[in-house]
């Protein structure tokens, strides 16, 4: 973890800076939520901004950022190839269509959003050249395990310089976690506050009432003193702000370690149905 001027940053393989948070904008469908959303993220001092091709906000938001005032080389910018573009070998169309939404020349962060069997290494390689013509700044993965990550390994020289995958107090990865980080990969944390299922959990409130804070502030700073980037969603502009109200406090390690133990592997977000069985 890196300081800047701003909020703090994990600094990638790739010698490029990932913000430690960010603002999930995933079913945000409603335009005008998305744009107060991301206005009240901003005015946060937010910059990184998470979309997808399959989430069909992307032109939402490239219309907030054109308007935000904020220069582009302060904003930090994800978005990810959905699986029918990979098994449609359309990686170089799919990223196009979503510059043109976002009104974009380049994308800090670009995601292989499901390893899509037979597909994916041919999608990582083809994201290579996009990345080296300037499309992209950095290219990575979304849902990767450890399987797929040495297939990746095994037929390419670069590794993703992320992986974003669901993580939260209630679901470790600690497996997962360890492996990325010790080949220099990443991690971004999405669905960090697992859908609310564990705002009430009396542990995490006890401590978050030692430092003032919700439970749920607690288990964004468990993963963050992890050194993995956070992405909560929220449209209410009173949640966000407590969301990316994290910088204020620091778990001991005795409260991290007690958060450790809370892990059930408890999945709280879907899978799709073309990815059954693809992964466990």
């Amino acid at each position: 973890m890196i300081e800047n001027e701003g909020l703090p940053e994990l600094l990638l393989a790739n010698g490029r800076t990932l913000p430690l948070a960010g603002l999930g904008l995933y079913k945000v469908l409603d335009e005008g939520e998305l744009r107060t959303a991301v206005r009240t993220a901003m005015d946060a001092g937010i910059r990184l901004f998470d979309t997808a091709s399959y989430y069909k906000n992307e032109e939402f938001l490239g219309e907030v950022l054109s308007m935000c005032g904020i220069p582009r080389n302060e904003l930090f910018i994800t978005t990810k190839i959905w699986n029918t573009a990979q098994r449609l070998g359309d990686v170089r169309g799919s990223l196009e269509r979503s510059l043109e939404r976002l009104r974009l020349d380049y994308v800090d962060l670009y995601l292989i959003h499901w390893p899509v069997p037979g597909c994916f290494t041919q999608t990582w390689s083809e994201m290579q050249d996009l990345r080296d013509e300037g499309l992209i700044r950095t290219i990575g993965v979304s849902n990767f395990e450890i399987s797929h990550l040495e297939q990746l390994a095994a037929t390419s020289e670069e590794l993703p310089a992320v992986n974003q995958i669901e993580c939260h107090p209630l679901w470790s990865r600690t497996d997962l976690v360890d492996y990325c980080q010790q080949k220099g990969i990443a991690l971004q944390a999405y669905a960090p506050l697992a859908r609310g299922m564990y705002s009430d959990r009396p542990i995490l409130k006890q401590i978050g009432e030692t430092h003032g804070k919700q439970a749920t502030q607690v288990g964004l700073r468990w993963l963050m003193q992890r050194n993995i980037s956070v992405i909560p969603k929220s449209t209410r502009p009173e949640r966000i702000r407590e969301n990316f109200d994290l910088f204020d406090f620091s778990l001991s390690e005795t409260e991290m370690e007690t958060i450790n133990q809370m892990n059930e592997d408890f999945r709280s977000a879907g899978i799709p149905e073309d990815m059954a069985g693809a992964i466990s």
